[in-house]
């Protein structure tokens, strides 16, 4: 390689795709972990739903009334229904965030940045 043009314009080539490979690198690696935080966070409500239903089981049988009155509230009398809801919203929010991303790293790639 002679020319110092053509010496630059592969160096140059060379370094775009070391710059490319790296950035699909991060990418892949950020939704990864919003993955891993998505999964975190269910566990995270299920783990605390579990939990609070169990102490109100205990509760109400330390009281003499039984589990009756502690078991319907999952099935619909509207105590546990925002939490579920807020529960989709995050993760409509966060599939959104992904296809904001993916059309992006589809730009970058076509190099119509």
């Amino acid at each position: 390689m002679s020319n110092p043009l053509v010496q630059a314009f592969f160096v140059g080539r060379a370094a775009a795709e070391v710059i490319n490979e790296r950035m699909e690198g991060a990418f892949t690696d950020a939704l990864s972990e919003l993955g891993k935080l998505d999964a975190e966070l269910k566990e995270h409500m299920r783990s605390f739903t579990t939990e609070v239903m169990e102490r109100a089981e205990r509760s109400s049988e330390a009281a003499g009334t039984g589990s009756g009155g502690y078991s319907t509230p999952a099935s619909g009398t509207g105590q546990s229904s925002p939490e579920p809801l807020d529960v989709q919203a995050m993760i409509d929010e966060l599939r959104a965030e992904i296809a904001v991303l993916r059309t992006e790293l589809q730009r970058h790639r076509s190099g119509s940045v």
